[in-house]
């Protein structure tokens, strides 16, 4: 027998999921096209070199879904949008008008265990800003996350944006600290898993790393010492004053002046992808039942040299479907979502034409209409438009249509007239507003 189950770590969406995810995606397009961004999209299936490039090995080996087409291609299933938009921009890079500001919703795929906030098939937004070199590029994407949180109702204690450099990371480990190239890699990996591991799983699996990079002990010890830092300003100071806290100072005092004071310094945030050069981000919940990262991204300037052409600087992030909803009912911020028909027709009888002609004059005036003539019971139409939760049934029988009039119900209290077509189409799109 066949299994009424969707794939593991994907979901089927009824329309009551659909009409969530489209209330949510609405928000999404109209904050970011505020700001003067603009949609794109990309195919499904892309070379699997793309994201041998520059995502990193655990997304290619771990968790693409790839295979080898029939023409001998090695492609994958999307895991991520990045490279295909990077390709996108290298593709027409002397076309194009900078700075470019670039959006999608795309569905993505990841084969990796489902649980809470991650499945292996959802929906990203994605943000990025194209030809911007200074910090203005990463204030404009983290005033767009914290404009989005707050259309959805979100108040700023309920989410905090948190902000570190890669290029300052790269620093500590590799000149600060002295980790060869393979430590340091090994060590950021770490890094960017220690919220997720018991403190003293982290700390041997971090002395391990030490000591095979046949560096001092005292060399891990101090490395534990530092990531607890949670202010720049109490960094050492040989740490202090590296370039890239400049930057990440400026950026964060440009947040402040423009309202966002829930921005704060991490050094453990280090976002897994390998291509990210500089200022990173995420937004995190809050909420000890959600306490997860929400959305990320960071600056990835040399990603679209790749393709052979000049690099341009970007900025960009993500923000998946699955932890937003998961972030929208923790807080109690999901508001009651109507179906979409505002009325259903009951047609009593052989009166199907007029019943139409009724059903297209209501549609012309912006009501949306479902025709019932399958001809069962009232009680059970009666019903079906209840379990649909449609406000209004309009009743055509032999009388309304030799009157030219309706029968109009409102469901909620049972109230009912007899009225002409255009008072009713008042009465359902003053009550849908």
């Amino acid at each position: 027998m066949l299994s009424i189950q969707p794939y593991k770590g994907a979901r089927d969406f009824y329309p009551e999921d659909k009409r969530i995810q489209k209330y949510m995606f609405n928000v999404l397009r109209s904050v970011v096209e505020q700001y003067g961004y603009e949609e794109y999209d990309s195919p499904v299936l892309e070379s699997l070199d793309l994201y041998k490039a520059k995502s990193g090995q655990e997304i290619v080996n771990e968790q693409t879904y790839n295979f080898v087409d029939r023409g001998g291609r090695s492609v994958a299933i999307r895991p991520e949008m990045t490279p295909s938009v990077s390709r996108m921009v290298a593709g027409r890079r002397q076309e194009l008008a900078y700075p470019a500001r670039w959006y999608s919703i795309p569905n993505l795929w990841r084969y990796e265990r489902p649980q809470k906030g991650r499945l292996r098939e959802h929906w990203q937004l994605n943000v990025d800003v194209f030809g911007i070199e200074s910090e203005h590029a990463e204030v404009e994407l983290i005033q767009i996350a914290d404009s989005i949180f707050r259309t959805f109702g979100a108040s700023p204690d309920q989410y905090a944006i948190k902000v570190n450099s890669r290029k300052f990371v790269d620093y500590l480990f590799h000149d600060f600290f002295k980790l060869n190239k393979e430590s340091a890699h090994k060590v950021i990996k770490l890094v960017d898993r220690m919220h997720k591991l018991e403190t003293i799983k982290f700390e041997s699996s971090l002395r391990e790393i030490i000591a095979e990079s046949k560096l001092e002990s005292v060399v891990a010890d101090e490395i534990i010492t530092i990531l607890k830092v949670k202010n720049i300003e109490y960094l050492p100071l040989p740490v202090r004053a590296h370039e890239s806290l400049i930057s990440l100072e400026s950026l964060m005092n440009h947040l402040k002046n423009i309202g966002i004071t829930n921005c704060f310094f991490d050094i453990s945030l280090m976002r897994g992808f390998d291509y990210y050069t500089d200022i990173v981000f995420e937004v995190f919940d809050t909420n000890p039942e959600n306490k997860r990262s929400i959305m990320g991204g960071g600056r990835y300037d040399g990603l679209v040299g790749l393709f052979g052409v000049n690099p341009v600087a970007t900025v960009g992030f993500g923000l998946g479907d699955v932890v937003l909803l998961d972030f929208l009912n923790t807080h109690g911020l999901l508001p009651k979502i109507e179906v979409e028909t505002d009325v259903y027709l009951i047609v009593l009888g052989n009166n199907f034409t007029y019943a139409s002609g009724v059903a297209s004059d209501l549609r012309k005036q912006g009501v949306n209409v479902a025709v019932d003539s399958s001809g069962k019971k009232v009680g059970q139409l009666i019903k079906n438009a209840l379990k649909k939760k449609i406000p209004y049934v309009i009743f055509i029988g032999d009388n309304e249509a030799s009157n030219k009039k309706i029968v109009l119900r409102r469901l909620a209290d049972n109230h009912e007239t007899e009225e002409e077509v255009s008072s009713a189409s008042k009465e359902i799109l003053d009550n849908k507003q």
